[in-house]
């Protein structure tokens, strides 16, 4: 699976832009602020449906216009496939692959998996559990069509449900309905635990063996699943938890509060870690994701890897381009330098300036 080609119109600071792709590592370098990563973002957004930001598409259309377009050719063995966005500021995004319209956004899964690494995700680790919750739902997302049908369902009824909390304090004749909501959230939220748990057990036995190469088996690491509530248990405890969730007007307990503990050598680095220990595991995380998805679909993503390198040190870039040597790799960078110490193979090179792209000679 590879990238062929993709083409922006008025997308970001693009007004027209047009890129083919070699089938091994792309570097997209320039300064700062140039429009790197927004043609990662474009790629992502082609393969997913959603930007890796959590942009909104109104926010991604070019200054001054009213919509924008990308269209991404993708080959998979001999199979090809044409991915057509239409994004609008007042309208829904329009999608079509190989000019057919689709209607859901998981009638994308499987035409590319992405698998996207920026500087933030180092911070999977430190950060919130919303953080790792998204990390988690991402993934799940591109290699379960089925899942994402499940959490967009759960999240809607979660915001229902909790519209309704706040109805009730100013209409308590409304409590009745809250069983109606209850017993369609415990459905979908039974669902969502079981295949987290599940995934989370795999993640673990992956990232293990990868943490172990890039510490020199200095350090074990371990993911364990920390559910809100287990699926036995949450029907009885989002009843139990009414009355208290009416007084806070919020649902207490369900999937949408979630977590996992990272810990090595047997200390939980969330709170216990140093920076570096973090670091070291958020990579072996995101380096898991290319395991399970070449697992489930057998075949290699395609990596989209924005300014990452300059946040790691030597030993640890060295891993990760050695762990990357097989699959199609976008790679964001301010220059060519770490690429050149470390003798890695470069297969294209693009010069971003403002909004531009160019072949520089000698490449």
């Amino acid at each position: 699976m590879y990238i062929e080609s993709i083409r922006l119109n008025n997308f970001r600071n693009y007004e027209s832009l047009e890129m083919n792709f070699d089938q091994g590592t792309n570097i997209l370098y320039g300064d700062n602020a140039q429009g790197k990563t927004n043609i990662l973002e474009a790629v992502y957004l082609a393969g997913t449906s959603k930007s890796h930001k959590g942009s909104k598409d109104r926010e991604m259309i070019r200054f001054e216009n009213e919509e924008s377009h990308i269209r991404m050719m993708v080959k998979k063995g001999d199979l090809s496939y044409k991915i057509d966005m239409h994004l609008r500021k007042n309208k829904a995004k329009g999608v079509a692959i190989n000019g057919l319209p689709i209607r859901k956004a998981r009638e994308l899964l499987g035409v590319v998996n992405l698998v996207f690494f920026s500087p933030e995700d180092l911070n999977i680790i430190k950060n919130g559990p919303g953080e790792r919750r998204r990390f988690l739902d991402s993934e799940l997302c591109q290699l379960d069509g089925v899942y994402i049908t499940e959490l967009a369902g759960y999240n809607h009824i979660v915001n229902q449900r909790n519209r309704l909390l706040k109805d009730c304090y100013m209409n308590p004749g409304l409590k009745g309905t809250l069983d109606v909501w209850d017993m369609q959230m415990v459905d979908y939220g039974k669902k969502i635990i079981g295949k987290r748990e599940a995934f989370v057990e795999e993640l673990n036995e992956i990232a293990r063996g990868l943490h172990k190469g890039l510490t020199g088996g200095i350090e074990e690491l371990e993911i364990l699943y920390e559910p809100s509530v287990t699926a036995a248990e949450f029907e009885d405890k989002l009843s139990r938890n009414r009355e208290r969730d009416l007084r806070m007007k919020l649902t207490s307990v369900g999937p949408h509060r979630d977590d996992f503990c990272v810990k090595v050598n047997g200390i939980d680095i969330r709170r216990y870690g140093s920076q570096g220990q973090q670091r070291t595991a958020a990579l072996s995380l995101k380096l898991s994701e290319i395991y399970l998805v070449k697992k489930k679909i057998k075949d290699t993503p395609v990596l989209l890897l924005d300014d990452v390198l300059s946040e790691l040190d030597s030993n640890r870039q060295t891993y990760l381009l050695e762990s990357i040597h097989d699959i199609q790799t976008l790679i964001t960078c301010t220059g060519l330098d770490d690429f050149v110490s470390h003798q890695f193979e470069i297969n294209k090179v693009f010069q971003v300036v403002k909004g531009h792209v160019y072949m520089p000679k000698g490449f």
